[in-house]
């Protein structure tokens, strides 16, 4: 029998929310109310000045016209995307994000083809192939259980044209983890409207609060992704070679980015090459 959620809801996260570290959870999270807000907390055009033409530039080098946007959220890389000139599809496994990010298309003179997919089964879903898979905005922090994850890289790395690559971006937790650094809000989330600040972090939970200027008060709880931790799982699925950028630059220091951009490869790559 399957469950209906109660979207309109307040979050819920019972007696001990640091208990709460399920990958079914995220669904529940994005309440209405939360995902109505949550375009003040990205900041359309404050994160079109911050990242440019990153992405944009960056899927053009590798030749991709064809993108799965698979956590669209509220909509803005698969909008940027399409007026970019790219052919999208977007997808989400929170049907409330998925309503706001067509809402916020259709504002701006698009019709997004949009997909309800767990990552998990996300080829249940999407069934075609793609230039690039992008999964941006700190997303995959939402799945906390190890093979989870190892599903849902092979699920993306399927979905892969044989030179495709997987784009996904998350959060320093090496930073917040080993010496308690606090987000910079230089490039992600630079909304002086809202306060993203970790409430509570261990090895396997980040529990972030988000505080709006009228009041309101949201959390999620996500699983601190490590930099390396990342880098080996994407080779472990196949992918034969992973690039990372620190707030978009490719020269970094690994203490000093607010964010990671992983970009993992699937051409295969000969020994001798």
């Amino acid at each position: 029998m399957s469950t209906v959620l109660d979207l309109d809801k307040e979050q819920d996260y019972g007696k001990d929310p640091t208990e709460i570290r399920e990958t079914d959870k995220y669904v529940e999270e994005y309440v209405h109310k939360f995902v109505n807000k949550w375009d003040e907390l990205i900041d359309w055009d404050g994160r079109a000045e911050a990242e440019g033409s990153f992405f944009i530039e960056l899927l053009k080098s590798h030749g991709a016209r064809k993108v799965l946007d698979v956590a669209t959220g509220t909509g803005y890389h698969s909008v940027q995307l399409l007026e970019a000139g790219f052919e999208v599809t977007s997808a989400d496994g929170s049907p409330a994000m998925l309503a706001k990010s067509f809402e916020n298309a259709r504002k701006r003179g698009h019709i997004l083809r949009t997909v309800h997919a767990d990552w998990r089964w996300l080829n249940r879903s999407v069934h075609d192939l793609y230039d690039a898979v992008i999964c941006l905005g700190n997303s995959f922090t939402h799945i906390h259980d190890d093979n989870d994850r190892r599903k849902s890289l092979a699920e993306y790395y399927a979905t892969l044209r044989h030179d495709g690559i997987l784009i996904l971006d998350h959060r320093n937790y090496d930073a917040i983890l080993d010496s308690g650094a606090k987000p910079k809000r230089n490039y992600y989330y630079g909304s002086d409207r809202v306060t993203a600040s970790p409430e509570y972090v261990d090895e396997s939970l980040a529990r972030f609060r988000y505080e709006f200027d009228d009041g309101d008060e949201f959390h999620l709880n996500m699983f601190p992704l490590r930099y390396q931790y990342v880098r080996d799982l994407m080779k472990e699925v196949g992918f034969q070679k992973v690039t990372t950028f620190g707030d978009f630059q490719e020269d970094f220091k690994e203490g000093e980015p607010d964010f990671f951009v992983h970009v993992a490869s699937k051409k295969y790559i000969e020994n001798d090459e």
